[in-house]
């Protein structure tokens, strides 16, 4: 479906979906030689969700609650577009699963993306340039994660970290420019870093070198995304990084000089790393939770696997 170029786009509504089980630090410590203790020291970690349902069903469920929120017909959707780096299937891929589940007519564009922790706010992004460019009038973008399936429950440097969920947005046509300039790239040279390669069968990363490329290259990205939007980010009303660690969280967050009442999303703690799902599940969260406030300015930054970011300033619905 094609419409007229449209000046800019917004996100209408946000939705989040987690099933299954939750694991605590305990229970992981009742496995593999871990405490609550050291996991909340090292990543600030408490908790994840195991899922116990398949992937497109937790796209499907995040989708469902955005479509809901809005009181959109679903209609009226024309593009599908689900970041993942943990779909079983090559094909069909997971957004055309969603929009079969979603029953959705029209001839909606279908498409998975795959930029790992930051592959929601790549598809953002894509979104926005096809509504801009009249190629969509209204998207639904989701970040949705299955990590336990490929998750070593054996290996205590990951199995901590990992969690599954997803988070969705409906991105729609407007007069202004509520979703920001995109700023992404990657370091390609480094793309070994993180990885779940098919002889291995598992999640693994290089945890320190992760670590030090993401607290020195991140804050300069989260400034180049505010100037690129034409705000300060002491201007910022809302900080939703991906939620890796929350030693990685809380000092970007205090690197850019946020005014007291900003709202820095933390869901790490409940729900663990769950790469493409983490920031739109807490940014859908802070919204459904009132502690976003409508009409503010967010920073949503995605940054990982690849080593690849994307991030923009978006308005708040």
């Amino acid at each position: 479906m094609t419409s007229s170029p449209a000046a800019g786009s917004r996100i209408l509504a946000t939705g989040h979906r987690q099933s299954g089980e939750v694991v605590t630090n305990d229970a992981l410590a009742e496995r593999i030689e871990t405490s609550d203790e050291w996991i909340r020291r090292r990543v600030g970690i408490r908790s994840r969700w195991v899922a116990d349902e398949p992937l497109a069903d937790l796209a499907t469920g995040a989708a469902r609650m955005a479509l809901d929120e809005s009181g959109v017909d679903p209609a009226t959707i024309d593009m599908v577009i689900v970041a993942t780096c943990t779909a079983q299937d090559r094909i069909p891929n997971t957004a055309a699963e969603v929009a079969q589940a979603l029953g959705l007519p029209n001839s909606p564009a279908v498409m998975d993306v795959n930029v790992a922790c930051s592959g929601f706010t790549h598809a953002l992004a894509l979104a926005d340039h096809a509504v801009r460019a009249g190629s969509a009038r209204r998207a639904l973008v989701i970040g949705a994660e299955k990590m336990s399936d490929f998750t070593d429950w054996d290996d205590r440097s990951t199995a901590v970290l990992l969690g599954d969920g997803a988070g969705a947005a409906i991105i729609e046509a407007c007069d202004s420019q509520e979703i920001g300039p995109v700023v992404w790239g990657s370091q390609p040279e480094l793309s070994n870093a993180v990885r779940i390669r098919a002889q291995e069968g598992a999640f693994a990363q290089e945890g320190q070198s992760v670590f030090r490329w993401t607290t020195t290259v991140i804050p300069k990205v989260a400034r180049q995304v505010c100037e690129r939007a034409g705000i300060e980010p002491s201007d910022l009303d809302a900080v939703v990084l991906h939620q890796a660690n929350l030693r990685i969280i809380e000092p970007i967050a205090r690197s850019l000089g946020l005014k007291d009442n900003a709202v820095v999303a933390t869901d790490v703690t409940e729900s663990g790393n769950t790469s493409a799902a983490s920031v739109p599940m807490a940014l859908s969260k802070l919204v459904h939770a009132g502690q976003a406030p409508s009409g503010g300015k967010a920073l949503l930054l995605g940054f990982g696997g690849g080593l690849a970011w994307a991030g923009q300033v978006v308005t708040l619905p």
